[in-house]
């Protein structure tokens, strides 16, 4: 049950990385996060940490591509004040010609699909309340090819559109729209995901950058954005390592 008064924060794909580091940096903001994974046991291990750590928390598990799902947890909250679409992630990087279409459908449906079932399920409840707030999480891959990348790059391309045209549509209601696209960043699993557990391979992506953004980095991005007063919008928030001027120029030390 959430306080009376207490804002209500959803974040998806809470169970690791970037998603796990917005539901502590939300908390910690005041908000009652809702934690959302496939991963059950992850998501409540971190709502037992903050709620020991006297926030509010609550884990659900939850799967964006299962559309009834979806809906069925919209229709238990009381409220919503922010939504962060965070679910994601990259599978493979191989050519055009000889990508998997299978990884490609994946993506779609976890990086766009997802983003839209959760949005279209909760946007009634973000647009009840005084300023809602809808944060899509895509990446400098939504703004820029790479080759190896088409697949993510499409998806990626796809949610940051489905974010512009979302504004566009909603202007004049209580709900703002916010695009995040963070370059490279480091985190435990995306891309030992995106390798099918090739720790090498995965190492290689950050070899030689002293600094890649943190999950961290991204959540105090992400939650300075969602609480700039209610009139202020921060259409698209590109954040990079310095060492990173382009997803194609990357200074690297020997």
């Amino acid at each position: 049950m959430t306080a009376v008064g207490t804002p209500v924060a959803v974040v998806t794909g809470a169970s690791s990385g970037i998603g796990a580091a917005t539901a502590r940096q939300l908390a910690g903001a005041g908000y009652h996060v809702f934690l959302t994974a496939r991963r059950e046991d992850r998501i409540a291990a971190l709502a037992a940490e903050l709620t020991a750590a006297g926030h509010q928390a609550t884990a659900y598990a939850l799967d964006v591509t299962d559309r009834a799902a979806v809906d069925a947890f919209a229709s238990g909250l009381d409220r919503c004040d922010v939504l962060v679409n965070n679910a994601g992630g990259a599978l493979g990087a191989d050519p055009v010609a000889t990508g998997d279409p299978d990884d490609w459908r994946r993506m779609f449906e976890v990086n766009v699909i997802g983003t839209l079932h959760t949005t279209q399920a909760l946007l009634p409840a973000l647009t009840a309340g005084d300023g809602g707030t809808v944060v899509v999480l895509t990446s400098t891959a939504g703004h820029a090819t790479y080759e190896g990348g088409a697949g993510y790059v499409a998806a990626k391309h796809a949610e940051h559109v489905l974010a512009e045209t979302l504004r566009l549509e909603i202007v004049g209601t209580p709900v703002r729209v916010i695009e995040i696209a963070p370059g490279m960043v480091k985190t435990e699993e995306f891309a030992t995901t995106r390798f099918r557990g090739d720790t090498e391979k995965a190492a290689k992506i950050y070899a030689g950058v002293a600094e890649p953004l943190t999950a961290d980095d991204v959540a105090s991005t992400i939650t300075w954005a969602v609480t700039r007063p209610p009139h202020v919008n921060v259409d698209l928030l590109v954040v990079r390592p310095r060492a990173q001027a382009s997803n194609t120029k990357v200074h690297r030390t020997p």
